[in-house]
């Protein structure tokens, strides 16, 4: 049973009126500020699972924020990491692949995610055991990059994410579940990097799976994704939303009591 239905039940019955809190959350790391984005139900002040959000290569935008949004709205306690500093944000392709950059493929991909974990774990109504990760693109790598890392999370889920394949000298150190969304005609991830990821999942022996969604391709669950004037880049509303309702069932799984 999902934990939204079972806070939903808890809603009926105490008759509380349910109000979205949301909020900036300025941190420091590695001698700079950040500003993530913090969103959770206040109807109650019970501890709950909390849910990194690692955003698209353009920062801490609307869109991310709307994600964090619905997972607070679902009972969790969710916060978008900011992965470049100050919270900032681009619609500029050329400045979203700059800052991305020099991100990507180097230990600050690893360090930053895990600093926003931190600052989510430490949070009053986080449950501190009780903890996932999803990301959208450059988001859905650095939800990679922190299983790799060894992060004692449940579970991460990559929504049309680069596929980086873990290295050998990841592969005992990953004990979060994996969940890989992606578009079948992506045309930024060759074919033969899905190959590489899933031979190195299967030689990892995580317990991971990836759902392939006919007709998507790359940032295929972002209502303005085709704004960006990117060929490959376009939402598909179906695919979106079998993908939300897979990440749900997967957060059924990994936040099932044993």
């Amino acid at each position: 049973m999902r934990i939204a239905t079972l806070l939903l039940g808890f809603l009926l019955a105490t008759g509380a009126e349910a109000a979205l809190v949301t909020e900036t959350v300025e941190y420091r790391h590695g001698g700079q500020v950040f500003k993530g984005y913090l969103a959770y139900d206040d109807a109650n002040l019970e501890r709950r699972p909390g849910i990194l959000v690692v955003p698209e290569w353009w920062g801490v935008n609307d869109y991310v924020k709307s994600r964090a949004e619905q997972l607070a709205d679902m009972g969790y306690l969710a916060f978008v990491v900011d992965m470049y500093g100050d919270g900032r944000v681009t619609t500029n392709p050329k400045q979203a692949a700059e800052w991305a950059g020099k991100v990507r493929g180097t230990p600050l991909m690893r360090e930053r995610v895990n600093a926003g974990l931190k600052v989510l774990r430490g949070h009053e109504l986080s449950s501190p055991m009780d903890v996932a990760a999803i990301g959208f693109c450059f988001g859905g790598s650095g939800v990679l990059e922190l299983a790799y890392s060894g992060a004692d999370v449940r579970g991460v889920v990559s929504f049309h994410g680069n596929l980086p394949a873990p290295k050998p000298e990841d592969a005992a150190r990953i004990k979060a579940r994996v969940l890989v969304l992606h578009g079948a005609d992506d045309p930024f991830i060759k074919p033969e990097e899905v190959v590489d990821f899933v031979q190195g999942m299967r030689k990892a022996k995580t317990d991971s799976h990836m759902v392939v969604y006919g007709n998507a391709v790359h940032a295929f669950t972002n209502p303005r994704a085709d704004e960006a004037g990117i060929p490959g880049v376009a939402y598909n509303e179906l695919a979106a939303e079998r993908a939300w309702g897979h990440m749900q069932d997967f957060f059924g799984e990994i936040f099932t009591p044993n």
